[in-house]
């Protein structure tokens, strides 16, 4: 034994000894570039020909230096904290509105329902001009929206552009909160449907009133909607999966560098109701903690998910805390379901020589299995067990509608069409696609495709360098046929951007609800559901 000693020892102090010095370098070398970052900061500070802001120098270099490792370890400033802050809570002090700035113009794009903003007649397509006394016409900044937040009970006055007319407009702040079940009814005499779109501090709340609400009135099966839903807070997920499976679950591993930062989450609580027949459905917008509820719900064939295959949002993020109140939001592991797959998509550690992130989905994928025995894969998200037709839009009908052409024509459909609509029975009329149409031939600076730029920059070119009128009305005229063959390419999403049309339409009268009840009553996908749902015999033969 005492021989064993004699040789154990040895190696085991070399170990340590490597380990210590592994440590060491790894350390040294981040000192060493914190002191040539901070020598390079100086020395510009110093001596550089024009005076330079050092944080907002440090602030690019940041971003550019974390973006290169992936899209969700970001470094926040004090505003930024706010903002995480509110995102967090579902609640702060503002005239409760979503703004938007669009070449320089402040907007209103969406004053909610019964909030401060509604009630002091705001309206979306309003140009904010002047918040209190600070004039905000052609302000650059993305802050400015921060001007209407404010501790609830005080006021601000507002100079809005509408239509033409100068309109002031006096608001009272209040508590404004970010609802995450925005709309649920019955879709039938027994069949529910919820909205969830986020995951903060409110959802299990709201997910729980909504579902005991549906049951009151008949409830007997769910859908639970989570399209576009980005995801949120890991507990809220968890605590959403726990309605509808029993307690002591697994419902997501976390797998970290560092060893304490590797938990098992479990559901904690007796559930709601483990036997409702469930539709989840998903789409390549829903991601993060929308994949941990609809992949948990899925390895335990505890409700059927349609829909097309999610984001793949697989990574953890946590905060750490940094000097002079700022914070660093950083990835410091990934989620395994409870049948153990993984379902990141992109495999930002192996980027290829010009940059592109790889997919995981790409190589061969490995195959797992529910708690009923189904196969299901890793990678790409969560796969549904029912696919429906994935819309494929056209990157030009994408920029549509981030436009101002598209925003400006639906608040000019609204002022033009007075009357009131009812969300049941609204049906856009086919023509008003014709309109826009030709309101995008009639304001075509409202809307340029990536090309079109490029042609006006190089327009603008030949005319600085004066390579002639000629060489410019040529460009004029190849720019005149792309607006032509951007207007008949875009007759391929038609009915697409119909549906849009529509839901921003209702919007404008009915608010958020108004959208949902309309597609509620419209939505092809709710019909497929609902579908599923009343047929009992096919719906638990996919779950077996």
């Amino acid at each position: 034994m005492n021989k064993i000693k004699k040789k154990f020892i040895p190696v085991l102090a070399g170990i340590l000894l490597l380990g210590t010095l592994a440590f060491q370098s790894d350390f040294f070398e981040v000192a060493k570039q914190i002191e040539i970052y901070g020598a390079v900061l100086k020395q510009l500070d110093m001596y550089y020909i024009d005076e330079i802001n050092p944080g907002e120098l440090n602030r690019k270099a940041m971003k550019k230096m974390l973006s290169s490792l992936d899209p969700y370890t970001v470094f926040y400033d004090e505003q930024g904290i706010e903002d995480v802050r509110i995102r967090r809570s579902g609640e702060y002090g503002g005239i409760g509105s979503h703004t938007m700035t669009r070449n320089k113009h402040l907007y209103i794009t969406e004053p909610y329902e019964n909030s401060p903003a509604a009630r002091a007649g705001l309206k979306a397509g309003d140009e904010i001009i002047k918040i209190d006394d600070v004039s905000v016409k052609d302000y650059e900044g993305e802050s400015v929206g921060s001007l209407l937040r404010g501790t609830p009970g005080t006021h601000v006055q507002l100079e809005v552009l509408r239509q033409g007319k100068v309109l002031h407009i006096d608001v009272e702040r209040a508590k404004i909160e970010m609802h995450p079940v925005p709309f649920y009814d019955m879709y039938d005499e027994h069949t529910g449907y919820i909205a969830l779109i986020k995951f903060n501090d409110k959802t299990k709340t709201e997910l729980l009133k909504a579902y005991r609400a549906l049951k009151e009135r008949g409830m007997e099966k769910l859908i639970l909607d989570l399209r576009g839903n980005p995801g949120g807070l890991l507990s809220q997920a968890i605590a959403v999966t726990n309605m509808f499976i029993p307690k002591d679950q697994v419902v997501v591993k976390t797998r970290a560098k560092v060893k304490k930062w590797s938990k098992t989450y479990k559901t904690s609580r007796d559930p709601i109701d483990t036997e409702i027949p469930l539709v989840v459905l998903i789409n390549g917008r829903s991601a993060s903690a929308s994949e941990i509820v609809s992949g948990s719900l899925q390895d335990y064939d505890r409700a059927v998910i349609m829909g097309e295959r999610s984001f793949g949002k697989g990574l953890v993020q946590r905060y750490r805390n940094l000097p002079y109140g700022t914070q660093m939001k950083l990835t410091i592991s990934k989620y395994y379901i409870p049948s153990g797959r993984c379902i990141q998509e992109l495999d930002y550690t192996h980027r290829d020589e010009n940059g592109d992130v790889p997919k995981f989905s790409d190589r061969k994928v490995k195959t797992f299995r529910t708690a009923n025995g189904r196969k299901v894969i890793e990678g790409g998200g969560i796969t549904p067990d029912i696919a429906l037709k994935e819309t494929q839009t056209l990157k030009i009908t994408r920029q549509l509608f981030s436009s101002d052409a598209f925003f400006h024509f639906v608040t000019d459909y609204y002022y033009k069409h007075p009357d009131s609509i009812r969300a049941e029975d609204f049906v856009l009329d086919p023509a008003v696609y014709d309109q826009l149409m030709n309101y995008l031939r009639e304001h075509p600076d409202k809307y340029l495709t990536d090309v079109e730029k490029k042609v006006e920059k190089e327009i603008k070119k030949a005319d600085e360098k004066q390579y002639g009128t000629g060489f410019q009305t040529a460009f004029q005229s190849f720019l005149q046929k792309l607006v032509e063959e951007k207007i008949s390419s875009l007759e391929q999403d038609k009915s697409y951007i119909i549906d849009r049309l529509t839901e921003d339409i209702v919007k404008r009268y009915l608010y958020r609800k108004g959208a949902y009840r309309q597609k509620l009553y419209h939505d092809t996908w709710v019909k497929e559901a609902a579908a599923i749902l009343g047929n009992t015999k096919k719906y638990k033969k996919i779950l077996r």
